[in-house]
């Protein structure tokens, strides 16, 4: 018997295939009888949907870009360039399946610093390759963690290409790579598995940064936060075989413990807190292929005004490095201690909404504008305010703006108040800001037709918005999203920095204040609005069990985009030989130590080593060699810095941790170097021996 099946893949657009016979090695291809689009049968057609109503995999793979020379992304501070490694970045992904529907999820939370859709689309394009019709632009969420401690040059809009130099190509496919790769990892990982979720609250690990923003929000919105935070750590645990081998944390704070200052890659707080857990908790080695046993993905939610620098002024030197371990340290322990707290197991299956929006034209409805009128947002632009940056991350912008209304330059405030006298639609969009850049008017500059997103895993709900949402902009998101469900605000969470970028979104009342975060809400004073809209719409849709309309993402200007000159490497040179090592260890040192060693080596754009090190701390074992700590470990330090125009001078160290085993070391450097006719050839360094007693 053949059937016509019914596939909603991208649950909305409905696509027809035939059904068939399924081999018992074969991969299923049809949801018929119990048996899961992309799932081998042997598992699919396990008696045990009811007590593991899903099927879950888990993967992570390395997205580490360019490290030497390439701007980082985040601060918007042309001289902030890589120049070595803290950590390595990566991209954590599960692919749930509901065991009944064969409706799936694929989540991604990817430590880079913000999530264009140039990437979204990519790794949507090469995961049709491998899977035809199982992952689309409707059931895939790739999230940003928000590190401000990356290289960027990654996007498909030239506004974020400006201040790292242009488009960074090799950056851009090892992002996309890892993330397709831990997608792989993750859809091959997929087991019988438990789905629950925790909640408790994190009082000591955010600052509100934009109080004077938050004060003006109605007392009912502020009585929410009582802090001015929101302490909300929510764990989305999974349980295969008896135990819990893979969570999604969502805690609000920016990525910003490191600071402007920095020129090292690192995942920031929310990659340590990951880190934390896999590493030093489990003991997972990432450069193993038996490893990761545990996967722990912590990502962002309404951090728009969430700031890490508890004292409200950006660290520098080692405090970067202090606060990183500090805030992600506290992040991690709130995750872990809800695991061995109570939880609610979820059920129910999948289901997802989604739509591409023209944010620059939706009317906004009286039902969402608050003043019983309808108002329109217009074409994007930014304010004078985000010209001020945010001083208390770190983000000190140009000293002529200041934040808040007419705040350190009255020349945007005279053309604008000009304008909106001319202009009345744009003074009620775009009123009181002080007009500073018309991004809109600049084509390809930024995206104006944006993904919004709604996921449903048993009873709990995840909005994915492209914005960094303010608090309260994530309380009145929910409650629009309960309100249109029918369900407790409880089980909604919103996910900023996810599928693309378009800046922040505040309230109104917040928008009036002008500070730098109302200033960067490009699309206008009912942005959130018209974003409570879309999303109250998608609710409804779920609700009734229809589809929506999915429309368009804006054409891919992947190709018009111009190529940064910074870091291209022309050849290598050295003097005394590659890999020769200029400064060595000291003979003996006590846990506690910092250990360091110099090389002469290459430039490590050549070759990114993804998946693998720049560098091993290595302890004499009988005859041979255990690494012990590689440039993805907390306690070594990659630095890169040139040594005429084609030299590299490379310092690594390795702080001793408390618990090193007593014994025999050595530090290895890993490069390739590039001559003249580009061909590379890999070579290795060792330092001389030390003790650590």
């Amino acid at each position: 018997m053949r059937v016509a099946t019914v596939v909603r893949g991208s649950f909305g657009r409905v696509r027809r295939r035939p059904g068939g016979v399924l081999l018992a090695a074969a991969l299923a291809v049809t949801v018929l009888g119990g048996v899961l689009v992309g799932v081998p049968a042997a598992i699919a057609a396990q008696p045990t949907v009811g007590s593991e109503p899903y099927l879950v995999g888990r993967g992570i793979a390395d997205v580490t870009g360019e490290a030497a020379d390439a701007g980082m992304l985040g601060y918007a501070d042309v001289s902030q360039n890589t120049a070595g490694i803290a950590m390595r970045l990566r991209a954590r992904t599960f692919v749930i399946v509901d065991r009944v529907s064969g409706k799936r999820i694929l989540h991604s939370t990817v430590d880079t610093g913000l999530m264009f859709q140039s990437v979204h689309d990519e790794v949507l394009r090469q995961l049709a390759t491998r899977y035809p019709h199982l992952f689309t632009d409707e059931n895939v969420m790739l999230t940003a963690t928000h590190t401000h401690s990356g290289p960027g040059g990654d996007a498909g809009h030239g506004l974020y290409n400006v201040t790292t130099l242009g488009f960074r190509p090799k950056t851009f496919d090892a992002l996309v790579n890892g993330i397709v790769a831990s997608a792989v990892h993750a859809q091959d990982d997929l087991q019988p598995a438990q789905l629950s979720l925790s909640r408790s609250e994190l009082n000591n690990a955010s600052v509100n940064r934009s109080k004077p923003a938050f004060d003006q929000d109605p007392a009912a919105d502020k009585a929410h936060y009582p802090d001015a935070v929101d302490p909300s750590s929510t764990t989305l645990q999974v349980t295969r075989n008896g135990k819990v081998d893979g969570v999604i944390n969502w805690f609000p704070v920016h990525g910003t413990s490191m600071s402007t200052s920095n020129h090292l890659i690192s995942p920031d707080n929310k990659g340590y807190a990951a880190y934390q857990w896999e590493r030093e908790v489990k003991g997972d080695d990432y450069l193993s292929p038996d490893d990761p046993s545990f996967i722990s993905a912590f990502a962002q939610s309404n951090s728009g005004d969430m700031s890490p620098n508890l004292d409200l002024q950006p660290a520098a030197g080692e405090q970067q490095f202090t606060n990183t371990k500090l805030i992600g340290g506290r992040m991690s322990a709130a995750a872990q201690s809800q695991v061995s707290g109570p939880a609610e197991s979820l059920a129910g299956g999948l289901d997802v909404r989604m739509t591409y929006v023209d944010v620059s034209k939706v009317a906004v409805g009286p039902e969402f504008t608050g003043d019983g009128k309808t108002h329109n947002t217009c074409t994007p632009q930014l304010g004078a305010a985000f010209a001020a940056g945010s001083t208390e991350d770190g983000g000190g912008g140009v000293s002529l703006f200041k934040e808040g209304q007419y705040g350190g330059n009255p020349l945007p405030h005279v053309i604008s108040q000009a304008i909106y006298a001319l202009d009345p639609a744009t003074a009620d969009c775009q009123g009181p800001k002080d007009l500073l850049l018309p991004v809109g008017y600049v084509p390809g500059a930024v995206q104006t037709t944006l993904p919004v997103q709604l996921v449903r895993i048993g009873d709990f709900y995840l909005v994915g918005l492209p914005t960094e949402v303010t608090i309260v902009s994530g309380l009145r998101l929910r409650q629009a999203v309960a309100k249109s469900l029918g369900v407790s605000i409880d089980n909604i969470l919103v996910q900023g920095y996810t599928n693309a970028y378009a800046h922040y979104l505040t309230t109104p009342e917040e928008y009036d204040t002008q500070n730098y975060e109302g200033a960067s809400t490009m699309f206008g004073r009912w942005e959130l609005p018209a974003f409570e809209q879309t999303v109250a719409g998608l609710g409804a849709a779920m609700k009734a069990g229809t589809p929506v309309i999915s429309g368009s993402p804006q054409p891919d200007l992947m190709g018009k985009q111009f190529l940064s000159p910074t870091g291209q490497v022309l050849f290598d040179t050295t003097a005394v030989g590659f890999g020769t090592v200029l400064t060595q260890p000291a003979p003996s040192y006590s846990p506690g130590a910092r250990v360091s060693a110099v090389f002469s080596g290459a430039n490590p754009n050549n070759n990114l080593r993804n998946g693998g090190t720049f560098l091993a701390v290595e302890r004499r074992d009988g005859g041979g060699w255990t690494r012990v700590a590689d440039d993805g470990d907390w306690s070594t330090r990659f630095n890169y810095a040139h040594d005429g125009l084609t030299g590299s001078v490379i310092t690594i160290t390795w702080d001793i941790p408390p618990e090193a085993t007593p014994g025999v070391y050595r530090i290895t450097y890993s490069g390739d170097a590039k001559d003249l006719f580009g061909t590379l050839t890999p070579f290795t360094g060792a330092s001389r021996t030390f003790t650590v007693n």
